[in-house]
């Protein structure tokens, strides 16, 4: 009797241990079926510290290089591209005009701006100076390290509005001798600028009609000394208090007239300021979706290593690299074959001036 007890156990436990054989050897999709508990998984030794946490995306869609962007583009056939703007569009907080949301995301609603021929690129540095130098000077500076100047062609409010040497001649001569030229428009200037001499050249009381005005007038001079349709004309507009809303709308409203009226033309709107006001400014109307935008941004931060892709403002891929210049120093002193100039210095990866 103690014997048959003895098998009857051995038989149990060997058939317990095959029952849990088979049961470890069944593959883990078994797991899932009703009544039978799904395995956890293992746990990570080492979690990772942000998980869960909801992290601000400061990675933006490339609004310089889409077709009917908020800033307008060069097509691959030469075409300028992006989107009309309409002036009675209501405000947003902080000067940035709404967008109709049918109108934003359909570039074939929008109308195609003039044709244009494929933008000359200029790619490493540049100098500008308030008056354009003698051709002597731009001869005897083809030793230094820069490849393009920048040129203060018109405007009211240019520091130096004489420039006695600059003219078709002059622009035909710096070509021949192998520069660059980036064409510079100082018109009115933010109602809230910071710099005092500035203030007699604010914007008035229609920013947008002014602002069409002065593109017009920024064309017109372009040509008057041998610019031609397809080249960058960057507006300067000095540093100013963008936080100040009702400046920063008025600003905002002139600029993008401007920039209208310059792609009307068939020239590419540029646009140059301190890179902690305009520029912050200008960054947070293309995260709003406003269009007539400026194409190129050249921004100003001194004291600082040149750099295009790395600039904080910039973060991100609004105005992508092809589309930027950075002042990086300025009212320095440099000496080249002989002849002394002040200038600021600039790092340049975006389009330059075609000479006729």
């Amino acid at each position: 009797m103690h014997r048959t007890r003895r098998r009857r156990r051995l038989k149990l436990v060997v058939g317990l241990v095959l029952l849990l054989m088979a049961l470890t050897a069944l593959p883990a999709s078994a797991w899932s079926g009703p009544g039978l508990p799904q395995p956890s998984p293992t746990s990570d030794p080492h979690p990772d510290p942000l998980a869960g946490l909801t992290l601000p995306d400061i990675a933006l869609p490339d609004l310089a290089t889409v077709p009917g962007s908020a800033l307008g583009d060069f097509a691959p056939d030469g075409r300028a591209t992006g989107p009309a703007w309409a002036p009675e569009a209501p405000a947003a907080a902080g000067g940035a005009p709404r967008v109709p949301a049918a109108a934003a995301g359909d570039p074939s609603s929008e109308p195609l701006l003039p044709a244009l021929s494929d933008p000359r690129m200029f790619r490493g540095l540049a100098f500008d100076t308030c008056m354009a130098p003698s051709l002597d000077t731009m001869r005897r500076w083809r030793a230094s390290k820069y490849g393009a100047v920048g040129v203060y062609y018109g405007g009211r409010g240019r520091a130096c509005p004489r420039q006695p040497r600059l003219g078709h001649r002059w622009m035909k001569g710096v070509q021949r001798l192998g520069w660059r030229v980036l064409p510079v428009y100082v018109g009115s200037q933010s109602p809230c600028v910071v710099a005092g001499p500035k203030k007699a050249y604010r914007i008035g009381g229609n920013a947008w009609s002014q602002g069409v005005r002065e593109g017009r007038d920024a064309v017109r001079r372009a040509r008057a000394v041998g610019i031609r349709p397809g080249s960058p004309l960057y507006l300067d507009m000095e540093a100013y208090k963008y936080r100040q809303k009702k400046c920063a709308r008025t600003t905002l409203t002139f600029v993008r007239g401007w920039d209208r009226q310059v792609r009307r033309k068939g020239y590419v709107p540029g646009f140059y300021s301190s890179a902690d006001s305009g520029v912050v400014h200008m960054r947070a109307a293309a995260r709003a979706g406003v269009r007539d935008l400026p194409s190129v941004i050249w921004f100003a931060r001194w004291h600082t290593r040149p750099r295009l892709a790395r600039e904080p403002v910039l973060r991100g891929s609004a105005w992508t690299s092809r589309r930027r210049i950075h002042q990086y120093a300025g009212n320095v002193k440099e000496r080249h074959g002989g002849r002394t100039l002040v200038i600021d210095r600039n790092l340049v990866h975006a389009p330059v001036a075609r000479i006729r």
